[in-house]
């Protein structure tokens, strides 16, 4: 008889910046499938889900995968429901409307390796700060980059989760990564980024790191952090046809305030027009325009206007599964 650890993983109710919590359940002769894994509760008190007086709230499995740092483990991505079995509000996953797959996200997850000890990026000394931009991007050496074992364990740890991992960089600030993730599937890709935040933010633990996902922790002269969202459907990947994506594009424009108010906490601070960002009162697109709000890829472009777009407003700290669900909202609103 063998025994098999799942953790369980969900968004907690914080607003406007949820957290991932988990728990372990121990399950006997386990099949390794998501249809095998039953509903689970937890305390809603504790993570402002629920009043204490009828604090259980439902955890309904909707993704597995294998958990490579645990013996006979797996991840399990739930949402959670209320007790009657609807999506309790928290649940930013029960949004998306995109039940046939039709939309493809590639996001690209930047953030900072802080140290814990003096609570600063990784290459940030005590009482100042390393040389300007410049060097640190895709760089290589111990002068210019920080992190690199923490960065490749991460990679290998979403490898051999079976996450669709397609690459890491150091970023243009110093103590700064990204990784990015693609799925078929509006609700896939946000499951994804959520698991694979999760191992990196567990990973930390052995380090005496801990991850930032403000959009801009250091003031000044510093690129901020975003989570860039490339999205297609099968209209944008077969259109073949400028005059739909412009369409496409300006479908964004009316409204801004709606996408912005989903993008992330503190997302002011990093959208000014400076750092490769547009401001955040602004709308803008452009082919291979990455000051522009939405990007236009060049590849887009070379393939006869078939292909995908970049959103480059979502902060680093936003939830995948609410960006997700407005720019699915946003594209099927356009009128072609």
């Amino acid at each position: 008889m063998s025994k098999s650890k799942l953790e369980y993983l969900w968004l907690d109710g914080y607003e406007p910046t949820a957290n991932i919590r988990s728990k372990t359940r121990i399950e006997e002769d386990f099949s390794g499938k998501l249809e095998d894994c039953p509903t689970w509760s937890f305390d809603g008190s504790s993570t402002k889900q629920a009043e204490g007086g009828s604090s259980d709230c439902l955890l309904k499995p909707v993704a597995i995968y294998p958990d490579p740092a645990r013996r006979n483990g797996y991840l399990v991505m739930t949402e959670v429901l209320n007790p009657d079995g609807t999506p309790h509000a928290s649940n930013s996953r029960a949004t998306i409307d995109d039940e046939d797959d039709d939309f493809w996200f590639g996001f690209e997850q930047e953030y900072f390796i802080m140290d814990t000890a003096t609570q600063l990026p990784l290459g940030f000394p005590v009482g100042g700060y390393p040389g300007p931009q410049g060097l640190y991007y895709c760089s290589v050496g111990g002068r210019n980059t920080w992190g690199r074992d923490l960065v490749e364990e991460h990679a290998d740890l979403c490898l051999d989760a079976g996450l669709q991992f397609e690459g890491i960089n150091q970023e243009v600030a110093a103590g700064q990564w990204e990784f990015q993730l693609f799925a078929k599937g509006a609700k896939k890709a946000g499951d994804e980024i959520w698991v694979a935040r999760y191992m990196l933010q567990r990973l930390t633990e052995s380090y005496g790191y801990y991850i930032e996902y403000h959009p801009k922790p250091i003031k000044g002269d510093w690129n901020g952090s975003g989570m860039h969202a490339n999205f297609s459907n099968n209209l944008l990947r077969t259109c073949g046809s400028k005059e739909v994506y412009e369409k496409v594009c300006e479908a964004f424009r009316p409204v801004t305030k709606e996408h912005i108010a989903v993008y992330g906490e503190y997302n002011d601070e990093r959208l000014t027009g400076k750092h490769e960002t547009a401001s955040i009162s602004d709308f803008s697109y452009g082919v291979s325009d990455r000051g522009a709000s939405i990007r236009i890829p060049i590849m887009t472009v070379e393939r006869g206007w078939k292909g995908w777009l970049e959103d480059r407003r979502p902060a680093s700290n936003a939830d995948p599964y609410k960006v997700a669900a407005v720019i699915v909202k946003t594209v099927k609103s356009a009128k072609v």
